[in-house]
């Protein structure tokens, strides 16, 4: 096993034995809640806490790095096919930016954009989403 295999396991075993990430939700959202009504005029609604669906996103969010890790340090799959499968991942990372507005800091904001690919690559780790660099503005359709 050389540097970069031992690397990369050490990062899949700590993703997986450190869970969710501590990321911090927007106070202005604490202690509210999530409501879904049907649009046929039911008077029943549904009712969610938004830290417990906050709390999915994250963990949605550490396992697609999981998914991340698995791929690029898979020495069975090409260059070719490791880039075709990053793609599906920043774009599932494209339509997580719809939630950005419920993160308290800018650094774990979703971004659809990513290192380039041979620098993927050769890290093994992980080029879509964690701490962030670039300001897109987050989509903020439930913000109010």
């Amino acid at each position: 096993m050389d540097r970069e295999e031992m690397m990369a396991a050490m990062r899949e075993v700590l993703s997986e034995e450190l869970g969710p990430s501590e990321v911090d939700m927007a106070e202005k959202w604490e202690g509210g809640e999530i409501v879904i009504r049907s649009g046929r005029g039911t008077p029943r609604e549904k009712r969610l806490p938004i830290e417990s669906f906050f709390r999915k996103i994250v963990m949605l969010r550490d396992r697609l790095r999981i998914v991340e890790q698995k791929i690029n340090s898979n020495r069975s799959l090409s260059a070719g096919e490791k880039i075709t499968l990053q793609q599906y991942i920043t774009k599932a990372y494209g339509t997580l930016t719809t939630f950005n507005f419920l993160f308290r800091d800018r650094d774990d904001h979703f971004t659809g954009e990513r290192k380039p690919m041979n620098e993927i690559l050769r890290a093994g780790s992980p080029g879509m989403v964690g701490p962030t660099t670039s300001a897109s503005p987050a989509a903020e359709p439930l913000a109010g």
